[in-house]
């Protein structure tokens, strides 16, 4: 009755996770520019597109248990080396934030509280 469950509740919850996490992967490989992979000094965006797409559409039609982690180490590395280094050689390493400034400081410049 325990392994009904989990068969029936779990793994195609944890199937859902794996195709949503390698279909934000693959867009997110696609939208980062060409010249960016050369520059972080990583695979080609193409070998990135080919490695994300190929786990999508195993993680969507095939659902083989196998082929489906080897694609999910795939997209964490993706995420966790190669996105960070594109992001760095892009400039939005930050998160978006300028550097330096004060804690008072608004979107508009230093805030003097009306003086």
């Amino acid at each position: 009755m325990l392994m009904n469950g989990f068969d029936n509740g779990v793994l195609p919850l944890l199937g859902f996770a794996m195709l949503a996490l390698a279909v934000v992967a693959f867009v997110l490989a696609l939208v980062a520019r060409e010249d960016a992979y050369r520059a972080a000094d990583k695979q080609s965006k193409t070998f990135w597109l080919v490695i994300l797409g190929v786990t999508v559409l195993v993680d969507f039609f095939l659902g083989m248990l196998f082929l489906e982690i080897a694609g999910l180490v795939a997209t964490i590395v993706f995420f966790v080396d190669v996105r960070p280094a594109l992001k760095q050689v892009s400039g939005g390493g930050r998160g978006g934030r300028r550097s330096g400034g004060s804690s008072s400081d608004g979107p508009y410049g230093p805030y003097n509280g009306g003086r």
